[in-house]
């Protein structure tokens, strides 16, 4: 198999994983499985290093599944004169667009309402022309373009007509955050990266003063291992300062501070429209974006000082965006219009005192001690920059030479061969069943992947009938899920291989059973651990409703921090969920 293609992450390969986990000594061990950790395995490894990378929980679990699903260059930082962000993150969207992940990302036209005519059309205009300069002369995307009020009301109908004077178009990118991930660590493992979700690493390994692996938990099983390796790199994201702790880093710099945005998700027939909105906001900006048959709208950005595995919205969160979005949408949005509501943490960098909204999305990586890197802040679309960077800081710990980052020519799983995927697919035996918009739908999800998915359904054509509960999806993504994506729960499936959890207005109630029953073969499951899956997937979903009632933080992480993920439950004679604060010498 050629690297470009991924390798499939099923129950097998995890079994391989572990053991060569408890066997081997790696050049690099990542800890943490959201977008940096995942683009630091595939960096390394594409330059020759033998990789080890572990989650706790799933791959992007935390913030990586949880973000506004944009791929940009970060229009409102050029307010604070962020050039040099703004410039490498457009660089970066035009690899993802052109090169690296054409069949993840995807140009999206936003409108900027205008509201003071000759004001805004001079202070937006000018930061505009700024935005497709830096995009360089062969941009990726169209370049931005003036719009009359009349215009503007004939592509975004919905829009009050009191709402604006004017607008400006303009691009940026979208994709599927979650499925990125997947594609991206499918690439990693393609290029000999060692990775396995559920691996909880407890504390931190010591040959004298250096970092040498780190002690880890298999949280299906409990069983405990050493996985040695001769530099350790954090990039657990929220959870950067406590891995630092465990390595006996108590005061760097910059602290990591969690802030919480959340978003909401609300059906495409509420909002008329052609384009995607942004809107500025007392404290920063709104987005109201078009997603599979919805629209999402966010986000917040408040301080948030709670359980950090399952933030949680509150009632004036939710207020809070629909008063925003009311201001400009002559039908105004109700919570009963909210079909789903997800919220995640970012992990900003930044000295306390500092109002979040105002924090740099800058990254920093950090060497604090030996065989010991950290690298948090960022924003999704430099992914790869912090990957390359954290990889250039870890080169330095190590005896050998090492290669510069590759990435930049390196495609993700799916993207290779794209552009004969269509006519391949419909020529595919399993074809045959699925309707051609079904087929489309699967090659924007997995790009040449859906060759796999189909080879998948050829073996067992039930499997192409719509997932019972949930039929935009297909019985046969739940399965891929568990075979090949490392999916070994059904909230991977509802809330991260699909987005069921929050598409639907049950939120994946009416499709769980049937998950539970299609993953149940793949996974060794029998009708207890079913019935287990089912049953806590349904307590997840009474507490998030419960917490999106509360009136604050506090109420909300009470209602729905107790709903622990199955793999952050408790083994005998463990403290089920935290980190050990101590290394041990090996």
């Amino acid at each position: 198999m050629v690297p470009e293609a991924g390798v499939a992450l099923g129950p097998e390969a995890r079994r391989e994983a572990l053991a060569r986990f408890a066997t081997e000594t790696f050049d690099v061990l990542v800890i943490g499985g959201g977008v940096t950790g995942c683009g630091i395995a595939l960096d390394a490894a594409s330059r020759g290093l033998t990789v080890a990378l572990v989650e706790k929980r799933d791959f992007a679990a935390g913030t990586s599944s949880r973000s506004s699903k944009l791929i940009h260059g970060g229009l409102r930082y050029l307010e604070r004169f962020d050039v040099g962000l703004v410039r490498e993150a457009l660089h970066e969207r035009r690899l993802l667009l052109e090169k690296t992940a054409p069949h993840l990302v995807h140009a999206t036209p936003f409108l900027f309402p205008l509201k003071r005519h000759a004001w805004d059309r001079l202070y937006m205009g000018s930061g505009l022309f700024l935005y497709d300069g830096l995009a360089g002369l062969h941009s990726a995307v169209p370049r931005h373009r003036h719009l009359s009020r009349r215009a503007c009301l004939r592509h975004v109908p919905a829009l009050r007509d009191d709402a604006l004077c004017g607008g400006i178009r303009y691009y940026d990118a979208q994709m599927d955050d979650s499925r990125f991930v997947i594609a991206l660590v499918r690439t990693a493992a393609a290029h000999g990266a060692v990775c396995a979700a559920g691996v909880h690493a407890t504390g931190l390994l010591r040959d004298g003063r250096r970092i040498a692996g780190a002690h880890v938990q298999d949280t299906e099983s409990g069983a405990e291992l050493d996985l040695r390796a001769r530099v350790v790199v954090n990039a657990s994201g929220v959870w950067t300062s406590e891995v630092e702790l465990m390595a006996g880093v108590d005061r760097p710099a910059l602290r990591v501070r969690p802030s919480k945005g959340i978003h909401l998700v609300v059906p495409k027939d509420r909002i008329a429209s052609d384009y995607a909105l942004i809107l500025p906001t007392p404290k920063s900006v709104l987005f109201v974006l078009p997603w599979n048959g919805h629209w999402i709208i966010g986000t917040t950005d408040t301080d948030w000082t709670h359980d950090l595995d399952h933030p949680a919205a509150t009632r004036a969160d939710i207020d809070y965006l629909l008063e925003q979005v009311n201001t400009v949408l002559a039908s105004p949005l109700t919570r009963d219009d909210v079909v789903g509501v997800y919220a995640g943490l970012r992990p900003l960098v930044s000295a306390d005192g500092t109002d979040t909204t105002k924090v740099s999305r800058n990254h920093e990586v950090r060497r604090d001690a030996p065989g010991f890197v950290s690298v948090a802040g960022g924003k999704y679309t430099t992914y790869r920059v912090m990957a390359r960077d954290a990889v250039d800081a870890a080169a330095h710990e190590l005896a050998c030479p090492v290669e510069a980052s590759r990435t930049a020519d390196v495609p993700l799983a799916g993207a290779v061969g794209l552009s004969l995927t269509r006519s391949r697919a419909r020529a595919h035996p399993a074809a045959a069943g699925l309707e051609p918009a079904r087929l489309d739908r699967l090659i924007g999800r997995w790009g040449s992947l859906a060759l796999e998915v189909l080879d998948t359904i050829a073996a067992d054509p039930a499997l192409a009938a719509p997932l019972p509960g949930a039929g935009e999806y297909l019985s046969v993504e739940a399965v891929y899920a568990a075979s090949h994506e490392g999916a070994l729960h059904v909230d991977d499936v509802l809330t991260r291989r699909t987005h069921i959890s929050f598409e639907l207005a049950d939120r994946g109630d009416g499709a769980v059973e049937a998950v539970a029953r299609l993953m149940a073969p793949v996974l060794g499951w029998d009708d207890e651990a079913v019935a287990r899956e089912v049953a806590h997937y349904r307590a997840r979903l009474a507490a998030e409703r419960k917490a999106e009632s509360m009136p604050d933080d506090a109420a909300s992480d009470a209602v729905r921090a107790p709903v622990r993920d199955l793999r952050l439950r408790t083994f005998p004679g463990e403290p089920g969920g935290t980190l050990r604060t101590a290394t041990r010498q090996v």
